[in-house]
């Protein structure tokens, strides 16, 4: 039968109409308001850059009306004169001039371990100072290229005769990243904040022992009173990270709760936590996002930086293969057949170089443990399992030659070190005549050398699980040792557990690293007075002779007199042998070619630098807002 269209058909019709309509208008109103946000976006960027031209503008106008007090200031002290950028973001401005330039997009990189704090002070490691570094600001930094200082948040500054003193004038337009103004009491705060005993600091309180004082003197200079003359003052005093003390002077009334906080992270610089006070350091990643109140004259071109926790090296690599991160540092038996991989040169350009402040790996030989002395409480011990330790081999074998074997602390083209002395050479025999002379001898003809008791010589050593280098090279450590009598038991170890086991000292041997300086003070290493918990001299090392060169070398303003001072502790620690120095390697870096700018400079690639240099052009960003 034939079905008429009625008119309840057409009411049912129309109503469908009508949504239908309204669907469409709707989506239409949907997309306008898009579009309206898009507008109020760029309109939003356009202001701010305005407020930052009238902020400059003013910054310079009190820079002007404050010449005069500026007289006594010394030239090198000097920062921009008004108008021009600050010198020390000469390069990140030069680098928005280039015609690609584009704010926007994140970079993303891997980190090998799960860090356990981000907090300042309380965080030990360096990944933990990665991090640090986009957030946290000092008076002063070093050109990239030159080496010398620049203002940061001081503008001038000025030694007196004696070097017992610095005054700092401070930039009159900086704020921390909740808005606060960062003006010279936040300066004094962060010096006594270091030296409150009840923060967990004591390797920070190492150094600024040398300090008698950090006055502020007004809201824009501040004073760096020292003891003594100290060669390093100026990197001390400008070097010091700026803390907010409306943010962390609360925690000296629980400093417990700062002690064992996990993110409590706040400053000046062009990057933030979301949140510091929430902060949990078990999410798999760590992600800063750009502060929208940065001071600088420049702002950083990225709206996020986020390191990955990515333990495996494999996973790392295949990670950067799939462009899910930016960069990625090659073990040396990978890095040749990577050069040569056309699927991953496609996409990324190939860094391999040594940097002036590269650091050493090293074994460190523990000589109290439980409160009891070890065996490498012994000198000849100590030396012994230095000559047992075939250092070429493993910079050949392992690292096939990109790197160098380290001789002490001070690397090789430094002024510190001194040429004559040279890396022990690999010798079982002269290490079994040390070892006998020590007390250890084969006394049961098991092939494995005892003490007096009887008892073998074996010990743990520590390592990082994650580091497939470091096992590799462990086990041949094992086969070496092996051939003079002596048991090394490999100790593979989460990181955070390794953290730990430096703070109780509790452990044989550790293998580790230390990274390096423009000039290397031997202090918190190595001075007898940093022994005490949570300190860096972990293996309880005690040399008294060492510990006056370390004094006076600190003291001595003079170079060529300090020099000596360095070459004769270095000397001693060539000697004593604290330390087996491994090696320093060259850093093998690749980075995804979407990131330009990148160079190299006198301190190694800028990739990472701050103030960001680096930027991804607008066609190639994989992260929109």
């Amino acid at each position: 039968m034939e079905r008429r269209f009625t008119a309840k058909d057409f009411i049912l019709l129309s109503a469908l109409g009508g949504l239908f309509a309204v669907m469409l208008l709707t989506m239409y109103q949907v997309d306008r308001q898009w579009r309206k946000m898009d507008e109020i976006n760029a309109a939003t960027h356009e202001q701010t850059q305005e407020l930052r031209e009238i902020r400059t503008a003013v910054s310079n106008l009190e820079q002007r009306l404050s010449t005069a007090s500026l007289a006594a200031a010394t030239a090198a002290g000097a920062s921009a004169t008004p108008g021009e950028v600050n010198p020390a973001f000469a390069r990140a401005a030069a680098a928005r001039k280039l015609p690609d330039f584009a704010e926007g997009d994140w970079i993303v990189n891997a980190m090998p371990v799960n860090l356990q704090t981000i907090t300042p002070l309380v965080s030990k490691d360096a990944y933990a100072a990665d991090v640090q570094g986009y957030v946290l600001e000092s008076l002063l930094t070093r050109d990239p290229d030159t080496l010398d200082w620049q203002g940061l948040i001081a503008r001038s500054w000025q030694i007196s005769s004696d070097g017992l003193t610095i005054t700092f004038t401070l930039r009159p337009n900086v704020r921390f990243s909740d808005g606060k103004p960062l003006t010279a009491h936040d300066v004094a705060f962060s010096f006594q904040f270091v030296m409150n005993p009840n923060i967990d600091a004591p390797d920070e309180r190492a150094y600024f022992e040398k300090l008698t004082s950090v006055t502020a003197q007004g809201d824009d200079q501040v004073v760096f009173t020292f003891k003594e003359p100290y060669f390093n003052a100026l990197q001390l005093a400008g070097g010091m990270a700026i803390l907010p003390k409306h943010f962390y002077e609360p925690f000296l009334t629980d400093p417990a709760k700062f002690n064992q906080s996990k993110g409590l992270l706040l400053g000046s610089g062009p990057y933030r936590l979301k949140d510091p006070l929430t902060w949990a350091p078990d999410a798999g990643f760590t992600e800063l996002e750009r502060n929208p109140r940065y001071w600088g004259d420049v702002l950083p071109p990225f709206t996020r930086v986020v390191w990955k926790v990515i333990a495996n090296e494999t996973a790392r690599l295949a990670s950067f293969r799939n462009g899910e991160i930016d960069s990625y540092s090659a073990r040396a038996s990978e890095y040749q057949k990577l050069i040569a991989d056309p699927g991953l040169t496609e996409h990324a350009r190939h860094w391999e170089y040594m940097s002036p402040v590269a650091g050493y790996s090293y074994i460190a030989w523990n000589q109290l443990r439980s409160g009891k002395p070890t065996r490498f409480t012994d000198k000849r011990v100590r030396r012994a399992m230095t000559l047992l330790t075939d250092r070429d081999r493993i910079v050949k074998e392992i690292f096939l030659g990109y790197g160098e074997v380290a001789v002490s602390p001070f690397c090789t083209r430094c002024k510190q070190h001194d040429a004559n002395l040279t890396p022990h050479p690999f010798d079982v025999g002269a290490a079994r005549a040390l070892l006998k002379e020590a007390g250890y001898m084969d006394r049961n003809n098991d092939g494995i050398l005892d003490d007096a008791a009887g008892k073998p010589f074996e010990f743990e050593l520590t390592l990082n699980q994650d580091n497939e280098d470091t096992k590799r090279m462990v086990l041949l450590l094992k086969d070496l040792f092996a051939q003079a009598g002596v048991l090394l038991k490999p100790v593979p170890t989460e990181w955070a557990v390794m953290v730990e086991r430096l703070k109780t000292q509790d452990f044989d041997a550790i293998t580790l690293g230390w990274t390096s300086g423009i000039e290397t003070d031997l202090y918190q290493m190595f001075h007898s007075s940093q022994t005490t918990a949570n300190a860096s001299n972990f293996i309880s090392f005690n040399h008294p002779e060492l510990d006056k060169l370390i004094e006076q070398a600190r003291r001595t303003v003079d170079e060529s007199a300090r020099l000596q001072l360095w070459q004769a502790a270095e000397k001693i620690l060539h000697d004593e042998q604290p330390y087996t120095f491994l090696l320093r390697r060259q850093s093998l870096v690749f980075v995804d070619k979407r990131v330009k700018n990148i160079t190299m400079t006198g301190l190694g690639l800028n990739f990472g630098a701050v103030p960001v240099e680096t930027y991804v052009p607008a066609a190639q960003q994989r992260y929109k807002p």
